[in-house]
């Protein structure tokens, strides 16, 4: 089964940017459309943006106009670029197919935004 690796979080203050990175190990968009997702502690994991083969996006409203979903299908990587991160973004973040999570879920990369 292809695997997810997701990478690029890290510590930032306020208003700053950063670019995530979701490598899969094998072909990912012959399989589904392909989704960011967070999830805070204790809470239910949220859907952030999808993004299709053909590079059509959709957001959620906490992000839009802030973050920016993109792929590269040659290197089966899906990017999400973080900007004006706020302190309500702090959470791990994953990838996954969408609408149907398909595959197992990788480690998550931590964003953590506070001044």
């Amino acid at each position: 089964q292809v695997q997810l690796a997701e990478s690029g979080g890290g510590l930032v203050q306020p208003g700053a940017s950063l670019r995530l990175s979701c490598a899969a190990s094998g072909e990912i968009f012959s399989i589904s459309v392909m989704g960011w997702y967070r999830q805070a502690p204790g809470k239910q994991r949220e859907l952030v943006a999808t993004v299709t083969y053909e590079g059509f996006t959709r957001y959620a409203d906490s992000v839009k106009g802030r973050f920016a979903i993109s792929e590269d299908s040659a290197k089966n990587t899906v990017y999400l670029q973080m900007n004006d991160l706020k302190p309500e973004d702090t959470t791990v973040y994953y990838c996954n197919t969408w609408p149907t999570v398909q595959l197992s879920w990788g480690q998550g990369t931590q964003v953590a935004v506070s001044s």
